[in-house]
């Protein structure tokens, strides 16, 4: 048991006083709601971060991904390539358009979607390939956009969990057609509750900001010509978002300096797995995640609660749940969802913290 009277959360987010004094100017402006000074900065600077050029900011991460998959044009009898292994809002996002998710399964060692998986998972009906940068680690994106550009197939990019994360030296979300973003308060960065669609196409991004709007018309006052949404962000969410962004790359410097840490005291450990990072990737660890034997993982997390830690397991796949249950087998995402449990990976971590987690890891493992 921990001598310290306070248990150590899975994830809390930093809010400082810039965050403070940006909420308190939007509050006195009286924008508080869906237009703003901060809600024009978060969708300028958010997206040129990334270098992509157009940002459309949502309420909520779930929200963005439907958003785009509707401006797309996704409906009922069309087909979305989906991870099994993912947040349930990944696949939710396509049935909301009525589409069909398809599941591929994931790769072992960086846990994302399988690019060699995803051709045979190709139909005449597919149109659209969604991938989901699980946990912080981009997808490997060049074979998978090579196979989208030879079926003529957009690639949406779930980057909720993987705000900075680089591709070949390319921030993900400006690698396939448009990307999702979540600032829930457990993000790398936070708005509270918030999303943004990102893309370089201007089109869609302006069909997504009608739908977002309740299909309001952008030239006649209270003419709404489209079934659309009331999927906005509000100013005072954005001025959350301005000030966190303004400190990204502390935090990203700091998660990989906890992922470290992790590394340092438990790398070697018999029976535990770490994510692998690829040559071509630099994640940004939003978890530190391992993986043990399936039949250890629940006694573990009840160790770690015992010793006033807190976790997370993994997402259990999609197939597995009653509304996407499916016969088909996919054994590495069932491997990983079993086995896997997500440590405390917040910023303000301390190392002190993070060895009290890892003394108490190999207690139970006997190490």
């Amino acid at each position: 048991m921990r001598t310290g009277s306070q248990v150590i959360p899975v994830y809390q987010p930093h809010i400082g006083d810039t965050e403070k004094r940006y909420v308190s100017e939007a509050v006195e402006s009286t924008w508080v709601s869906s237009k703003g000074a901060f809600l024009e900065r978060f969708e300028r600077e958010f997206p040129a971060y990334l270098g992509v050029s157009q940002g459309v900011a949502t309420c909520n991460g779930t929200v963005s991904l439907h958003l785009v998959l509707e401006a797309l044009g996704l409906g009922e009898g069309d087909e979305v390539i989906v991870p099994t292994l993912t947040y349930v809002a990944s696949v939710n996002a396509i049935a909301y358009t009525r589409a069909t998710p398809v599941f591929v399964d994931s790769e072992p060692d960086y846990w994302q979607i399988d690019p060699r998986r995803i051709e045979a998972a190709i139909t005449p009906r597919t149109k659209a390939i969604e991938v989901v940068h699980l946990y912080g680690h981009p997808c490997d994106m060049d074979p998978i956009l090579g196979i989208a550009k030879t079926h003529g197939i957009p690639v949406i990019e779930d980057a909720a969990e993987a705000h900075g994360a680089t591709y070949l030296g390319r921030k993900v979300g400006g690698l396939g057609t448009a990307a999702s973003f979540s600032f829930f308060g457990n993000k790398v960065i936070t708005t509270g509750e918030g999303g943004m669609v990102v893309t370089d196409d201007i089109a869609l991004a302006d069909r997504c900001r009608h739908l977002r709007g309740q299909g309001v018309s952008p030239t006649r006052t209270y003419w709404h010509d489209v079934l659309g949404y009331n999927y906005r962000m509000t100013n005072l969410a954005a001025a959350l978002g301005v000030a966190q962004l303004e400190r990204i790359d502390d935090v990203l410097t700091k998660k990989r300096q906890i992922a470290n840490w992790y590394r340092e005291r438990l790398q070697g450990l018999q029976g535990l797995q770490f994510q692998a990072e690829a040559p071509w990737a630099s994640a940004v660890w939003w978890m530190v995640s391992i993986i043990v034997a399936p039949e250890l993982r629940d006694p573990l997390m009840d160790f770690l609660r015992e010793s006033e830690i807190d976790s997370r397991p993994f997402f259990h796949p999609a197939h597995t749940l009653p509304m996407y249950e499916a016969a088909a087998s996919f054994p590495v995402a069932e491997r990983l969802g079993a086995g896997g449990v997500n440590l405390p990976s917040y910023p303000d971590l301390s190392e002190a913290q993070v060895d009290e987690v890892c003394a108490a890891i190999r207690r139970f493992l006997g190490a």
